[in-house]
């Protein structure tokens, strides 16, 4: 398996407009050409492209938009921008799934052995939680020895070793993205369906994928807070990863409350293997579920939605889901006895117990200020460059639907001893709703655009 420096290719290639007629142009609502888009991209790479040059592209492509052959450009230009893994040499189509951020999200600590053990090979790259929302990177690594800070050369070697290798964006993928993508964080261009669609596709694509499944969280704990917002992101990347030439699918997701029951890190990853065990909360299950039926079919190995369901169940009740964990783990350094053992993940000792101030049934959990609770905890980081305690977090004793008293435990904060936790503590308390009838919880699922 080798890895190749796509960027070189067609360096001699000049835009045919200066920099700022292109800015102009794009402003003026013309639409870029290939040539243009990657010249562009080139230049900020190489730094003949200023950052507030680039700063004013995002904001004219922001308000303009791209139609999808320059989102198409775009986003391959970016890919091409470092390396781009040659996972040829694995057998098998190879399937990645990527989450547009949630809180409780752990979905891919289960779903890639789960899918790995069912015969698709799973190449994941994931990344740190960043706001209110959690990262896969920073959930496995709460697992002792866990390093996810492989080359491209490893990454594609454990992938055809194990069948699934996980890891964090080096900066020889998509390093056009990593710059980009922090320009965007402080010029206030991050929502714009191009931008999302070029930074999640360059990345996926530069690690050499054959296929994608996509899960896009709706509600107030996800970036996307309204259906429609959700269905235009995905109906992109799964238009402009078909005009790139790989098979791709979107899961619309409901995400008003927390996925699952536990929110931080080494508590969530917990989780997780629990799932593997054949246990865990309904609603993570069924999210995983979902998700893996969707790579398996993409990956060729079931022809239908039962078919997918069986092998996964099979995978589960076998055991080999769980061996296909240890084997990650043990391949990438960590400790996979925490897979029968989680008690030797990080834990923090503290308890503070929110209850009920009155009776009633819990009608809404507000999953973007239990997601600042946590982050205020410590389980998450406000700033790229800050470090998050794996030990502490979040755990929902009282999911929707549930009848309490008055004094019964709605949350309880994992902390450490004399750790404050009123302000947390508060943020908690509020973000439930409580009421007098359950309410009505609609699908999991809200759509599949494939």
């Amino acid at each position: 398996m080798t890895k190749t420096k796509a960027a070189s290719r067609g360096a001699a290639k000049t835009t045919t407009l200066p920099v700022p007629e292109l800015i102009a142009k794009k402003r003026d609502g013309g639409a870029l050409n290939e040539e243009e888009i990657q010249g562009l991209i080139r230049g900020y790479t190489d730094g003949s492209v200023t950052d507030y040059q680039m700063a004013a592209f995002n904001m004219a492509v922001f308000f303009r938009g791209m139609t999808p052959v320059e989102t198409t450009a775009f986003t391959l230009a970016m890919r091409d921008s470092g390396v781009v893994v040659d996972l040829s040499a694995v057998p098998g189509v190879k399937v990645d799934k990527h989450s547009t951020g949630g809180v409780g999200d752990k979905v891919s600590i289960c779903l890639a052995p789960m899918v790995a053990a069912c015969g698709v090979p799973v190449p994941m790259i994931s990344g740190r939680g960043l706001g209110h929302t959690g990262g896969t990177v920073d959930k496995l690594e709460a697992i002792p020895g866990f390093r996810m800070d492989m080359s491209t050369k490893a990454f594609a070697k454990q992938l055809g070793k194990v069948g699934c290798s996980l890891f964090k964006q080096t900066a020889e993928l998509a390093p056009a993205d990593r710059k980009l993508y922090a320009l965007r964080d402080v010029t206030a261009t991050v929502e714009s369906v191009p931008l999302i669609t070029g930074s999640i596709l360059s990345k996926k694509l530069a690690e050499g994928i054959d296929a994608l499944v996509l899960d896009v969280k709706v509600g107030k704990g996800a970036f996307m807070k309204t259906p429609e917002q959700a269905r235009e992101l995905a109906r992109s990347i799964v238009r402009v990863g078909k005009l790139a030439g790989k098979k791709v699918s979107a899961l619309l997701t409901r995400m008003d409350a927390p996925l699952g029951r536990a929110v931080g890190n080494a508590n969530e990853t917990a989780e997780a293997i629990e799932v593997l065990h054949g246990g865990g909360p309904e609603d993570l299950v069924e999210c995983t579920l979902a998700l893996a039926v969707e790579m398996l079919r993409l990956g060729g190995v079931a022809r239908s939605e039962r078919d997918a369901r069986r092998m996964l169940a099979e995978a589960v009740a076998s055991g080999a889901a769980a061996a296909k964990m240890r084997e990650i783990i043990r391949a990438q350094g960590g400790d996979p006895r925490v897979v029968d053992e989680p008690d030797r993940l990080p834990a923090a000792k503290g308890r503070h117990v929110v209850r009920a101030e009155r009776a009633g049934v819990v009608t809404g959990i507000d999953a973007l200020e239990i997601g600042w609770s946590s982050v205020a905890l410590g389980a998450g980081r406000t700033r790229a460059d800050q470090d998050v305690d794996p030990a502490v977090g979040i755990v929902i004793d009282a999911p929707l639907g549930t009848k309490v008293a008055k004094g019964d435990a709605l949350a309880t904060l994992h902390v450490h001893p004399k750790q404050k936790v009123d302000g947390p503590a508060a943020r908690v308390a509020a973000a439930f709703t409580l009421g007098r009838k359950a309410p009505e919880i609609g699908p999991l699922v809200l759509e599949v655009i494939r």
